[in-house]
């Protein structure tokens, strides 16, 4: 088992140089993937360092010579024994998961992209788990190795269950059954949180002053079923963490997610002492805490709050502004618009999950292009939180083929919007709510929003005037002078809209 664990990995303790210096260079390929990442001009760069580099890591694994001299002999419980057995296995596997990997990416659609990343996530986490029980089944009894196993199957444990609730609640309904997005606050939920971290802390001292599996049992077990007992325990806080936290913190929980993944793999690394695991784990963790505290200042929200569903605020009750209509909903046709737009100079689009839903993404893009070549100057408004997933807007406008250089984060864009002639609102709600500045009452108080209601005409689509936003607060922009309404799906709105012009 020893063999095999090391051999797949291409984990040893002595290295290869060779190998020390292919992993470097995956490590090296992976930060540049990072940074590519960082702009949309630079990103399909950076996707293809990131390609290299894993194809540079699995050719290294694979060429490490505890491999090719593997047979089945090694393998307990099949027979045989003929040379290079683990290049099949290896293979098979990663061929096996090559076509799911293919598949999915084929058939997800763009609305479904957090769900996909949050179960990603989740498979992360449960393959630090199972590599951390082989590790302590194979290695002999070291106090540093068990505490480096230990912290891996907790950390995997946590992101796995947590992954798995996301990816329930962004999906919305699971084998039929509706999961619904709101918080479930339960009773003393915090002294739960608390109890179970004092449990683990209590049982990761039980399993670093046992040892291994021949030494003696404390508490009448051995060191393998407490770890076991931690993972079940640690599986459980993950699914409380995330049960906690609302359908609109979702964008923050996917980039925690994302950085739980990371700290996971950086943990294996550690206890399995592969450098190439703990340089990018290091960096998914490390980004995924920025990013996460990036969405938490976009929302105003403390990323203590987020992760704990609320610890330490008060209740938030609604104030009477925020409830029931605040005067008359005007609406628009396509007709007038397209008139209006015709003989506007500066448009705004903000989009936002209504857009994505509908998929109407290259409609708006063709709108964009037809106002353009009219002369007028069109830009992007992106709301970082947008959307269910960190940078969900921008990667459907590059998608469709939007112009990076007009698409505008909220503090690039939001002084020119008194300056602008018409804002066009597509399936936004919560990001262009008025309330956030006016009503401290509110649940988004506080939240830095796009102050589209300054432009001089604001045209919002939406499917109808019923229905808040995610936040579930009503939207006082609605019943301004200077708004329009122009109701139904997105993708249909946006052709009638384009035929028009």
């Amino acid at each position: 088992m020893n063999n095999i664990h090391f051999g797949i990995l291409g984990l040893v303790d002595k290295q290869p140089s060779l190998l020390l210096i292919a992993y470097l260079g995956a490590g090296i390929l992976f930060i540049l993937s990072l940074g590519g990442l960082s702009s949309q001009e630079s990103a399909r760069k950076g996707n293809w360092y990131g390609i290299w580099g894993m194809v540079l890591a699995l050719g290294a694994t694979m060429l490490h010579p505890n491999i090719g001299a593997m047979t089945f002999k090694d393998i307990p419980l099949v027979d045989g024994g003929y040379s290079g057995a683990a290049y099949g296995l290896l293979i098979g596997t990663i061929a096996i998961g090559a076509m799911i990997g293919a598949v999915m990416a084929k058939r997800v659609q763009m609305t479904a992209m957090p769900e996909l990343v949050a179960l990603l996530h989740s498979f992360v986490g449960l393959a630090a788990v199972l590599v951390g029980f082989s590790s302590f089944l194979s290695e002999p009894p070291k106090t540093i190795h068990s505490i480096e196993v230990y912290i891996d199957v907790v950390i995997g444990a946590i992101t796995f269950t947590g992954s798995v609730v996301a990816w329930a609640k962004l999906k919305g309904k699971i084998f039929g059954y509706w999961v619904p997005g709101k918080p479930l606050l339960l009773p003393g939920r915090h002294f739960l949180n608390l109890a179970i971290l004092i449990g683990l802390i209590t049982i990761g001292g039980i399993i670093a002053s046992t040892g291994g599996l021949n030494t003696p049992p404390a508490l009448g077990l051995n060191a393998f079923p407490w770890l076991i007992i931690a993972a079940v325990i640690a599986g459980l806080l993950g699914v409380h963490l995330v049960v906690a936290i609302g359908g609109a913190d979702m964008p923050v929980v996917v980039s925690l997610l994302n950085s739980y993944s990371g700290w996971t793999a950086s943990a294996a690394g550690f206890m399995l002492g592969n450098n190439l695991l703990i340089i990018t784990g290091a960096l998914v963790g490390s980004s995924g805490a920025i990013l996460s505290y990036i969405m938490c200042k976009a929302m105003n929200r403390s990323i203590w709050n987020v992760v704990f569903g609320g610890f330490g605020a008060t209740k938030v009750t609604t104030s009477a502004v925020s409830e029931g209509p605040q005067g008359e909903i005007q609406m628009i046709d396509a007709e007038d618009l397209a008139e209006e737009l015709k003989d506007a100079s500066s448009i705004v689009i903000v989009p936002g999950y209504g857009m994505a839903v509908a998929q109407a993404q290259r409609s708006v893009d063709t709108f964009t292009r037809k106002l353009r070549a009219n002369g007028a100057n069109v830009r992007f408004a992106i709301h970082p939180v947008a959307g269910r997933l960190p940078g969900h807007m921008n990667v459907l406008l590059a998608e469709a083929g939007v112009p990076y250089d007009i698409v505008l984060e909220m503090d690039e864009i939001n002084d020119d919007l008194p300056e602008t002639d018409i804002v066009m609102v597509i399936g936004a709600n919560d990001i262009v709510n008025p309330l956030a500045q006016t009503d401290p009452g509110c649940s988004i108080a506080g939240m830095p929003v796009l102050e589209v209601w300054k432009a001089k005409r604001t045209v919002v689509l939406k499917r109808s005037v019923k229905g808040a936003g995610y936040a579930g607060v009503q939207n006082p922009l609605f019943f301004k002078d200077n708004n329009r309404m122009y109701l139904g799906n997105a993708l249909d709105t946006m052709d009638k809209l384009n035929g028009c012009l």
